[in-house]
């Protein structure tokens, strides 16, 4: 059975005319017989009583006009549905990210992205690095913004460098800067000082870690475990100091002093990554277009 001869069946049975019915569905008459014909040895069984001038379902045709009609009507959901996935009118893009980024970057590529395709819908994954690689590589993410380099036996991902971020501190307007406040902060000085730090697997805990160790010393907590928006608000009342995404400090609002790292800083490298073996959907990709062109 054919989804063409489907189709003839249900013009015939429409207008009980052969002629007609082919005229309707755009094919030459023979043609349009040959297939009804091959439709009832399929079938076993004659769809309609033919007398001169007269065309009627038989029972098996009256049985089958239903289904056919329901499985045409189908064909045309699926392909509407196929025709607005490819339109960008409807479909949905997982994207993960670290909630630095959720709170930096984000917001305003992501309204300008709903402004533009408003019927896509934007599932969000906010995690560290190390565990947004892990959602890439079994499949339930589309895309991922990631800080480089890649932790250790990463799958094979496809990474596009977005961009070089600094590093600054916060800290309560109310507390003394750490340091002499000559160009800036430099990570000696926060040997001594209470840091506000990020719960483990964040990219900015180890980041800041490892700077301290480098330059000597251990660094002290006064409070750690937190997420982005935590640490802000326990800097802000005044429990320690933050190193933070500048990004992350210029949208956090009143209330923190901002101070950059002195010379040569701290930096991290942001990319959008997806899974190598696998071409992101058509929306995620005009994500990933509207990210890459910010």
């Amino acid at each position: 059975m054919q989804f063409q001869q489907l189709q003839y069946f249900v013009a015939v049975a429409e207008t009980r005319h052969f002629t007609r019915a082919a005229e309707l569905v755009h094919v030459a008459q023979p043609s349009l017989s040959q297939q009804i014909k091959a439709l009832e040895r399929e079938l076993g069984a004659d769809m309609f009583l033919r007398a001169r001038g007269n065309i009627t379902l038989t029972d098996a045709g009256e049985a089958l006009l239903p289904l056919a009609r329901r499985i045409l009507a189908d064909a045309d959901t699926a392909r509407h549905e196929v025709q607005e996935l490819v339109q960008l009118r409807s479909g949905r893009v997982r994207l993960g990210a670290t909630p630095s980024l959720c709170t930096g970057l984000l917001p305003d590529v992501l309204r300008a992205f709903h402004d533009r395709y408003p019927g896509i819908q934007l599932l969000i994954e906010e995690s560290g690095s190390h565990d947004l690689v892990r959602e890439l590589a079994r499949g339930a993410l589309d895309l991922a913004l990631i800080v480089l380099p890649l932790p250790p036996a990463s799958p094979a991902l496809t990474t596009v460098e977005l961009l070089r971020e600094d590093l600054v501190v916060v800290s309560s307007p109310e507390a003394t800067v750490p340091g002499r406040g000559r160009g800036g902060v430099h990570i000696a000085d926060l040997e001594g000082e209470r840091l506000v730090m990020f719960r483990h697997g964040y990219d900015l805990r180890e980041l800041t870690v490892a700077a301290c160790r480098s330059a000597g010393f251990e660094p002290s907590f006064a409070v750690e475990g937190g997420e982005m928006d935590a640490v802000l608000g326990f800097v802000r009342a005044g429990l320690g100091v933050a190193v933070v995404p500048r990004m992350v400090a210029a949208r956090s609002g009143r209330g923190l002093r901002v101070t950059p790292l002195a010379r040569p800083g701290l930096h991290r490298t942001i990319a959008l990554a997806h899974r190598s073996d696998v071409a992101p959907p058509r929306a995620a990709r005009e994500l990933q277009r509207m990210l890459l062109e910010r």
